[in-house]
């Protein structure tokens, strides 16, 4: 079996550690991880999907004038219940607010890749997952707030943790609700010569 070593002219601009092990779980290591900065605020009237995208290109070009000569990744998770756009939970109340939200209820998980060439050409793609929620009733919404999981997450959950139990389905590409998608993520990659094949 190949050992998975890092590709040195791929730059990851996340501090998301469900990023990097989703991309070693298809065999991609960045040669550097560069968190970029980002103002997260919706412009006016921008609908969740275009949002995603707007935003992870902006993470990959803030991210890609200290890196000359390489290759950006950035993503962008955004989940919105119709147009509306829910929040990072960084606080209790919101979290609640999220969760009361989502509670029996369809909602839409947006994931905006970007790739950016050295020559700054920048490859995008949206992928969109629907996720559908049991009712939550108070308990259910108190035990997860008090597991902290929550905390920094779109929408104020995490479904690679205990929200999986809320989780009564789920159309489309897990991983891209985790956090990046995968198949897309592999597509861009491989489609300038990098894949995770050794």
């Amino acid at each position: 079996m190949n050992a998975i070593l890092p590709i040195e002219k791929l730059v990851l601009a996340s501090a998301s550690p469900r990023r990097v092990d989703l991309l070693r779980q298809i065999g991609l290591v960045p040669g550097a991880i560069d968190p970029a900065e980002a103002d997260e605020t919706p412009a006016k009237g921008e609908l969740p999907a275009p949002h995603a995208c707007r935003l992870a290109e902006a993470k990959a070009r803030a991210v890609a004038p200290r890196h000359p000569g390489k290759l950006i990744l950035a993503a962008d998770t955004v989940v919105a219940c119709g147009r509306r756009i829910l929040p990072k939970a960084e606080d209790e109340r919101t979290a609640r607010r999220c969760l009361a939200l989502l509670s029996g209820r369809r909602h839409r998980v947006h994931g905006g890749v970007c790739l950016l060439t050295p020559e700054g050409r920048a490859l995008t793609r949206v992928v969109t997952t629907v996720v559908t929620f049991k009712r939550l009733d108070k308990g259910d919404i108190e035990d997860y707030l008090a597991s902290q999981e929550w905390h920094g997450k779109a929408g104020g959950y995490a479904i690679q943790g205990r929200a999986a139990l809320f989780v009564r389905s789920l159309s489309g590409s897990y991983s891209n609700v985790v956090g990046l998608p995968l198949f897309e993520t592999g597509a861009l990659l491989h489609g300038i010569g990098i894949d995770g094949r050794g």
